[in-house]
């Protein structure tokens, strides 16, 4: 990992809050993270972005308590779901609760530090451009495939935030596989839980994840096979329409889905070629950064806001 990836000469503590679990540690120059921890992301209807906070809150004193040797000066975190990052606020997370939630404003009290508050896959991106696999290019995508798909565009150097709506690639619409004079949102097609999910239907028995789909694609099942081909498919139309409109030169797979590494980047490659009339091709590459690419963009707002103002609070 390059110093680029770094959030700075001084160490900040970064989170990264999950639908399942918070990531957390405190990031040093150079990228490193010291205590890395998981925590159950907590679940409360009456005060879910509360709840959020306290935790933080908890995690936050134990590292003060566990690394006095590392006092960090500002404290980044980045949440899922729609975020207006400039006013500091969580418009809706559907999986998690949340709705018009001032993170931003009640991090700072609660914390008593700097905070910087954003997206969690707008992070991973801004890792990602910087210092990871679209270090090199302009005009990117940045797309994480798990459960949804969600992505941080780039263009001309800087990423396009639309108020918190811009990268939700997953709810755009593509050829329906079943029917192509209808059309279906490109995650209930092409995301790695679509994918478990429409094999599971189709053979009439269950499956672990996205990778068993692919292994049973691999060894001859039919209809594991027509899962598969129908995601690179859909993937290949999403990523050829932002070419077309956006200049896109590089595309990052991230998600559970890039562990299926060349077996899906190789077709979803030709298949991306094919669907293009323009000259230009994207390079499709897998996550550089991996799974803790939300963390270090956390650590790397926390970082940028130092460097905007070292005295005190935004």
């Amino acid at each position: 990992m390059t110093d680029t990836a770094s959030p700075g000469p001084g160490p900040v503590l970064a989170f990264d809050v999950g639908g399942t679990d918070i990531k957390s540690g405190i990031v040093l120059a150079g990228g490193r993270i010291v205590g890395l921890r998981r925590s159950p992301t907590p679940r409360d209807a009456s005060d879910p972005g509360g709840a959020v906070l306290a935790v933080l809150a908890r995690l936050a004193a134990g590292y003060r308590a566990s690394y006095p040797q590392l006092p960090f000066d500002a404290v980044g975190f980045v949440v899922p779901g729609l975020v207006d990052e400039d006013a500091g606020i969580g418009i809706l997370s559907s999986n998690l609760g949340w709705r018009d939630y001032p993170f931003a404003a009640r991090a700072r009290a609660l914390l008593n530090a700097p905070v910087a508050f954003g997206h969690d896959v707008g992070a991973a991106g801004e890792a990602e451009f910087r210092s990871g696999a679209a270090r090199d290019s302009e005009d990117a995508i940045v797309m994480v495939n798990g459960t949804g798909i969600a992505a941080a565009i780039f263009c001309d150097g800087r990423r396009i935030k639309g108020g918190g709506y811009a990268g939700e690639l997953g709810h755009a619409r593509v050829p329906d596989p079943d029917d192509p004079r209808r059309t279906v949102l490109l995650e209930s097609v092409g995301s790695a839980g679509s994918i478990a999910a429409r094999y599971s239907s189709a053979a009439g028995r269950a499956v672990t994840g996205s990778r068993e789909v692919l292994d049973l694609a691999s060894s001859g099942d039919k209809a594991a096979q027509r899962v598969w081909a129908q995601a690179i498919d859909a993937l290949a139309f999403s990523i050829a329409q932002c070419v077309c409109i956006l200049g896109t030169e590089t595309v990052v797979i991230g998600g559970g889905i890039s562990g299926a590494g060349e077996s899906l980047l190789a077709p979803l490659r030709q298949a991306v070629d094919d669907r293009l009339t323009l000259p230009m091709r994207p390079r499709i590459v897998p996550t550089l950064l991996g799974e803790n690419a939300g963390l270090l963009g956390a650590a790397l707002k926390a970082r940028q806001l130092l460097d905007q103002d070292p005295g005190g609070l935004p």
